[in-house]
């Protein structure tokens, strides 16, 4: 009796399991950026440009310049102000940003610094990826704008998800001499000035980042070893667009490496986003212990780092979970003073914004419904107003507004 001689088995498994390469991948890639390309054809416009489209009212206006409607319009009917745009009925459309920051500059009201004060630089900071860092710096850039001030966004995460948001493809539409990299590099430019792009929202300016910043932790490592001062080129280079701006905010990249850590010596204050989870709460305590290890590295190589404020936020938070809830009273005991007293709270207004590459405070109208966007935009802008309140503490300039105001 003759017997079959069982297949080898290499072929066995070869049968049943799937072999992905070089070129699967690349495709995989392609398909990919299609699909990000074919949002962005839907959602900004024109030629796949971002906008800001959101419009203000007379009311609003007033309230975001300090000044009475009747203020308003008497600036405008005596000249003083322009004249508003009107529709085919003669009503007001709506104020843009730029014509609110107008109207600020005619009244003097904007919350500009002094020009002997110095501009804050403020790391949204933590090691672990998916703790709300690029939607943190977003949404707080976006809400420093529309109170006017002066604001520089600089991306150092070589995932680009910042730059995504602002409607950029990082690795579509960027070369790296339009990021951080030439800079923190080849020392060949003076200054930063060159990497600044206008974004469409007024006085607010970004430094994109793409994959190009991979290769410059990479190089920045073997450079530091025979030069320790590479540790402060990132603060070099922010030093050189200060004078321009009033908030810089870095979002840097998702874990401890030598960008990080030039982002710890750049930054004079921090803000540590925390989802309130026990995995999240866990790492995040691991992140302050590899920051002090972190610090100390630095001060062994002369370079004592020191911060203005240092505030973790609880994101991502959905009080009806009593999980949750637990977690938020061991953070608030953990951290103390160190919490911001506002939770960001967890809200589908801000995923589907996100969904459209978009922060909440770029929408028209509610994508949810109307309570569930005016309860985002209540928790955004009292965190936001937190930090705000933190940065002014630090002018003095600010200092008899503030005791006005109650706060100090």
């Amino acid at each position: 009796m003759s017997t079959v001689a069982e297949p080898p088995v290499d072929s066995m498994i070869a049968d049943y399991s799937e072999s992905i390469g070089l070129d699967e991948i690349r495709e995989i890639e392609r398909r990919s950026y299609d699909i990000i390309e074919g949002l962005r054809s839907k959602v900004f416009a024109p030629n796949m440009e971002k906008e800001l489209k959101v419009r203000f009212s007379i009311s609003e206006v007033a309230e975001m310049v300090n000044r009475t409607t009747t203020a308003i319009r008497d600036a405008e009917k005596i000249g003083r102000l322009p004249k508003p745009n009107v529709d085919e009925r003669g009503r007001r459309v709506g104020y843009t940003l730029k014509e609110v920051n107008h109207m600020r500059e005619v009244f003097g009201t904007l919350p500009w610094r002094a020009d002997s004060e110095e501009a804050v630089v403020i790391a949204v900071q933590n090691f672990k990826g998916g703790c709300g860092k690029s939607t943190t710096t977003s949404h707080l850039s976006n809400y420093l704008a529309l109170q006017g001030y002066r604001v520089c966004v600089i991306d150092c995460d070589p995932q680009g998800s910042t730059t995504t948001l602002f409607g950029i493809n990082p690795d579509y539409d960027l070369e790296e001499e339009e990021t951080l990299f030439p800079y923190l590099m080849h020392g060949g430019q003076p200054s930063l000035h060159y990497a600044l792009r206008e974004t469409y929202w007024d006085n607010l300016y970004l430094i994109p980042a793409n994959l190009s910043l991979y290769n410059a932790e990479y190089a920045l490592a073997a450079k530091v070893q025979s030069d320790s001062r590479m540790f402060d080129r990132l603060a070099d280079g922010i030093a050189t667009i200060k004078d321009d701006f009033d908030i810089i905010l870095i979002d840097p990249p998702p874990a401890l490496g030598m960008i990080s850590l030039s982002v710890l010596r750049a930054a004079d204050a921090m803000v540590v986003p925390c989802p309130a989870s026990i995995i999240d709460f866990s790492s995040t305590a691991h992140f302050f212990t590899m920051l002090a290890d972190a610090l100390e590295t630095l001060e062994k190589h002369g370079m004592k780092t020191s911060y203005k404020f240092m505030k973790v936020l609880a994101s991502r938070v959905n009080e009806g979970k009593s999980a949750q809830k637990a977690i938020l009273r061991t953070m608030s005991s953990f951290f103390s003073n160190h919490l911001l007293s506002t939770p960001l709270k967890d809200s589908a207004e801000i995923d589907n914004a996100s969904a459209r590459l978009m922060t909440v405070y770029e929408l028209e109208k509610p994508i949810t419904s109307r309570d569930v966007h005016n309860r985002c935009k209540t928790y955004l802008n009292s965190v936001n107003k937190e930090i705000e309140t933190l940065v002014r503490k630090t002018w003095r300039s600010q200092h008899a507004s503030l005791r006005k105001e109650g706060i100090i």
